[in-house]
């Protein structure tokens, strides 16, 4: 009897596995970051993006001025990091391959903390989230161990603390998506502002791993985001960094 019930827990950890790795990336974000409660010390968290303030969700790119990651005298951008240790072994290889597929397609180098001064903080806290490039100190990167660990999942979130924003946000996104407001959930239309993005010579990626999927945020089961002029493109279903992301971060960071 006790071999039957092992076995069934089993199999059903296993169907749920399965039923998450179906998922998109966005998709992934929205269902983890869905109905979580944060605590008190947590930052003001937009979708995925993580601001010290509200204040601060409005503001001009600061890849053009501030916080973008130091590049090396040997070309290298080395990025440290810390990783929880809550962590199962299985979760660490995840995070650690994600990591990796940077090293080979960019200069970026995520290597792990000794002292230095600004690091990323790989933390399971309340949801999937990062901060928009570097900050000052160690900064909170949060993939929560239910929902959050997975390839696609850390590449979006690492983009983002390398200084990336949604791709659907950016500057002349509304001549290839319109954001269908109206089937969105109410109080989450924020989530779709437009941002005066830094593109990097790039067209419009409908590829990209930032990219939110056709039903982002919405409360009737209708697309929020549709392509145009041509609506039967599809967008946000990336499982890994598009060619695209790859040439923006290098043009960004000059690889």
């Amino acid at each position: 009897m006790m071999r039957y019930v092992l076995g069934l827990v089993a199999l059903v950890v296993v169907s749920v596995c399965a039923e998450e790795e179906a998922l998109t990336t966005s998709e992934l974000i929205e269902k983890a970051n869905r109905d979580v409660v944060r605590s008190q010390d947590e930052p003001y968290i937009e979708d995925d993006v993580a601001y010290s303030a509200e204040m601060e969700r409005n503001a001009d790119p600061c890849t053009s001025y501030s916080c973008m990651w130091p590049k090396s005298s040997d070309g290298y951008v080395y990025v440290p990091y810390t990783l929880s240790s809550v962590y199962t072994s299985r979760e660490v290889s995840v995070i650690e391959r994600g990591l990796e597929s940077f090293h080979y397609v960019s200069c970026i180098r995520f290597v792990r903390r000794t002292s230095q001064r600004d690091y990323l903080k790989i933390q399971a806290l309340n949801g999937c989230y990062s901060y928009i490039g570097r900050r000052v100190g160690g900064q909170d990167l949060s993939l929560q161990q239910n929902g959050c660990v997975y390839h696609q999942t850390v590449q979006h979130e690492v983009l983002h603390a390398l200084g990336f924003h949604h791709e659907q946000k950016r500057s002349d996104r509304d001549n290839y998506i319109r954001i269908v407001l109206e089937n969105v959930i109410s109080g989450q239309e924020h989530n779709f502002d437009k941002v005066n993005t830094l593109n990097q010579g790039t067209t419009y990626d409908y590829g990209s791993v930032m990219h939110y999927s056709k039903y982002a945020f919405s409360k009737n089961n209708l697309p929020t985001l549709v392509a145009i002029p041509d609506s039967s493109v599809q967008f946000g279903s990336a499982t890994e960094m598009s060619q695209k992301d790859i040439i923006r971060l290098n043009n960004l960071y000059k690889c």
